[in-house]
């Protein structure tokens, strides 16, 4: 995966990054530049930027001093807060208590960013939501499936990290199997609160965010890339990922 930046339109230009396990395998990262309806910028995720993709976002953002805000939407993703905070020491810092635990030494703003407060903040812009029924984080740090996700709804584009992914289909089955497929993140199962009804909590939530994200244009996934979609074509592949987990979720509740 090389890096660049992905212009989709009506103020939102996804980054693509590289991040290395073991210095070795790649399994690729996000963020996403975006226009506020003021006029400002907002980051959504924090990747350290350089070279080409660097110049660009510090020219479209008067030299990053219109980056008003970034946002820390994943609890796990915390490898590139400082990078960001340094090249837009200006803006309002916003993160999970796990962002402010791996970061002690950052500006974090009091208000969480997987709050309602938080949501009340950007909602001029985003519609930010959190899955219900499983937990933003555990004890085990391998699971992932929790994250605040970002609906834009000025570019129809949905930016999200693990909670759902894209599976990418090569050319050859992609001709057989159709576009690349969505499913939910493989530690799902264990990411549930453990309530008598966080499926059905789960459920309706992904049912929610179906019917908010009806018109989407570009699903932005963290470690696997960007999907775009037909209007209304977004809902039903939703739906088919998280119906395709019922079985492992049930099993996980009852042992």
């Amino acid at each position: 995966m090389s890096e660049k930046i992905i212009d989709l339109g009506n103020g939102f230009w996804n980054i693509r990054g590289d991040l290395r396990i073991g210095g070795v395998l790649n399994v690729g990262t996000q963020a996403s530049l975006v226009q506020l309806g003021s006029g400002e910028f907002a980051m959504l995720d924090s990747y350290p930027l350089s070279g080409e993709i660097r110049d660009q976002v510090m020219q479209m953002t008067d030299q990053g001093r219109a980056v008003t805000a970034v946002l820390n939407l994943h609890p796990y993703h915390t490898l590139h807060c400082q990078a960001v905070a340094r090249d837009f020491p200006q803006a309002r810092l916003y993160g999970t208590e796990r962002h402010r635990r791996q970061h002690p030494d950052l500006d974090w703003q009091p208000t969480l960013i997987d709050t309602p407060e938080a949501a009340a903040t950007f909602a001029s812009d985003f519609v930010l939501t959190v899955p219900r029924g499983i937990a933003h984080t555990t004890a085990n740090e391998r699971v992932h499936a929790g994250s605040v996700l970002a609906w834009h709804p000025a570019s129809a584009t949905l930016h999200v990290d693990d909670t759902i992914n894209v599976l990418p289909m090569p050319g050859p089955l992609k001709r057989i199997m159709g576009e690349d497929k969505l499913f939910m993140h493989p530690t799902m199962s264990k990411a549930l609160t453990g309530d008598p009804d966080c499926i059905e909590q789960l459920g309706a939530w992904v049912d929610e965010l179906a019917h908010t994200c009806a018109n989407l244009r570009h699903l932005c996934a963290a470690h696997s890339g960007i999907r775009s979609f037909a209007p209304g074509e977004f809902g039903p592949a939703l739906k088919k990922a998280f119906d395709r987990t019922l079985p492992g979720l049930r099993k996980a509740l009852q042992s």
